[in-house]
This record gives structure tokens, C-alpha cells and sequence, in this order.
């Protein structure tokens, strides 16, 4: 059977990703890879990337069971300008043999952002390009940070039951970056922690 490898940020997981979830299940098995930043062998953190692998990982395993695979070989290692541009630098081959390690060849990439599309045309990827959902996980991650703020939202509405406890067990992340600048960077449509762009 096809494999889809969904490569996500998935800081929360969301209603939508769930339903583009759904959706690659019908026709493929499928591989969830969230995108990990690592510096000195940590995990970079932030703003816009508040939630570790091991919690995003935990909000997949609980909203999805064990029906699909959550893999960490979509990581990026500091310093993260290296990995560009595609095709060109050693480590963009390095990133994507990385992605492809254990994948059959009939296999594709799914997306739903059309510059990160564009990108993973550019490692030869197999993109496929989906429409882009209502409700992304920015919004919900801001409408957290407005209730840290003492704003009354909706996030609650944006994420399955079983994530939204998750996220309540590990609130104190979202207080701290709700109080933050977001520390990142985009290059060639994409995000990247400021910290351990240009060094180690």
C-alpha cells in the first residue's frame, strides 16, 4: 500500500490535522513526522513551537491510536542555514535520506502549506499539496496565548477532547511563551527557531 508522510509542525495537533489524518488514511498508510529543531542535542523551543516532540507525540497517540506511525526522523540540527538551499547543500540530502530511511518507494509527501510544497518539490519529495484547513494550529496557539492573557477564547473547540487535556497538563508551556516575542525566522516558506539558525 501507498505510504503518506505527513510532515507537520503539529504545535498542538488540531481538529484539522485529525481530518487531513482521516483523509491520508482512506488511501495509504500513514507516517506522521513533526518537525523537530535540535541544538547541542536539545530540543529548540519557542513561541511558535512551544509543545516538545514527546507531548506532540503523545497528543497524536491518544487522538489517533495506534492506527497511524509518529516518526522523529523530520529533524533539523543546528546550525539550521546549512539544510539550504535544497538539492544544493550536502544537508538537505543528508534531512531528506533521513525522511526516507525505512519508506517504501510508493510513497508521498502531503502538506497543506503550497511555499512548503514548493520546498519539498525542491528535495524531490513527492509533494502533494492540500487545500489548507479553516482552523490552523497558529490560531489555535494564540487563541492559548489570549487566554494566558486573560481573554475569553474558543481554543478548546479547535483541538480533540483527549489533546485539550493534554495541553491543561502542560499549561505552564503556554504561559511562559504567551509572555515571549516569537523567536523565529522564515526562509524559503518555512519556519525556523532563530535560535540555532546561525549557530550551533
Amino acid at each position: 500500500m501507498t505510504v503518506s508522510i505527513y510532515l507537520a509542525h503539529l504545535n498542538p495537533v488540531t481538529n484539522a490535522h485529525v481530518e487531513i489524518i482521516e483523509e491520508l488514511k482512506k488511501e495509504s498508510d500513514v507516517i506522521v513526522m513533526p518537525v523537530i529543531f535540535r541544538k547541542n542535542g536539545d530540543e529548540v523551543n519557542s513561541r511558535s513551537f512551544p509543545f516538545s516532540f514527546e507531548v506532540r507525540k503523545q497528543m497524536l497517540d491518544e487522538a489517533m491510536g495506534d492506527s497511524i506511525k509518529v516518526s522523529k526522523n523530520y529533524t533539523f540540527r543546528a546550525p539550521f542555514w546549512r539544510y539550504l538551499p535544497p538539492l544544493v547543500s550536502p544537508f538537505s540530502w543528508i534531512l531528506r535520506n533521513q525522511i526516507l530511511e525505512g519508506i517504501p518507494e510508493d510513497y508521498f509527501t502531503y502538506t497543506g502549506d503550497k511555499a512548503e510544497g514548493r520546498m519539498l518539490k525542491g528535495y524531490r519529495l513527492n509533494p502533494k499539496i492540500g487545500n489548507r484547513k479553516t482552523v490552523s494550529a497558529t490560531s489555535v496557539k494564540n487563541k492559548m496565548y489570549d487566554t494566558v492573557l486573560g481573554k475569553n477564547t474558543t481554543w478548546k473547540e479547535d483541538v480533540p477532547p483527549k489533546v485539550v487535556e493534554i495541553i491543561k497538563q502542560h499549561w505552564k508551556v503556554v504561559e511562559k511563551y504567551a509572555k515571549l516575542e516569537d523567536e523565529t525566522t522564515r526562509v524559503v516558506g518555512m519556519k525556523f527557531p532563530k535560535d540555532g539558525y546561525w549557530s550551533r
